[in-house]
Order: structure tokens, then sequence, then C-alpha cells
């Protein structure tokens, strides 16, 4: 079992940490007494990796290696 951390945002849950779950994998939730800065929330997001992560996708990122390779000049 593996326990993380994350908040509701009033819509969704927003994991503040990275998820190792499997596609369809059950989750138990806990819903606690407590409560976090929104602006340390908002901060996170901001970050590059927080914005940018979602979107990488290693094969991709082999393409654009590719594409810069074959454009440099002899």
């Amino acid at each position: 079992m593996i326990a993380l951390q994350a908040y509701y945002d009033g819509n969704a849950v927003q994991p503040l940490e990275e998820i190792h779950a499997q596609k369809n994998q059950k989750l138990i939730i806990t819903i606690l007494d407590e409560f976090i800065d929104e602006t340390l929330t908002k901060e996170v997001e901001k970050t590059a990796r927080g914005i940018l992560g979602k979107y990488a996708n290693p094969e991709l990122q082999k393409l654009k290696r590719k594409a810069a390779i074959a454009t440099e000049p002899d």
C-alpha cells in the first residue's frame, strides 16, 4: 500500500506528488480535517515541471532530437 498527499480543488483531487498506480487500480481516499494554503498549491502548478510534466511524451522527444540532428549544418 502506498500513501500520497493530495488536495481537493472543488472539482477534482489534485496530487501533490507523483502517483505510482496502474490504470484501473483501486484507490482508498481518506479525507482529513486539515487544509492546505491555496497560495502554495498555485505555486506548485506554476513550476515548469508542474505545468509541462503532464505533456511529456518520450516518443516525441526522440523525434525532436532526430529532427535537430537532421537539420544541423555539416
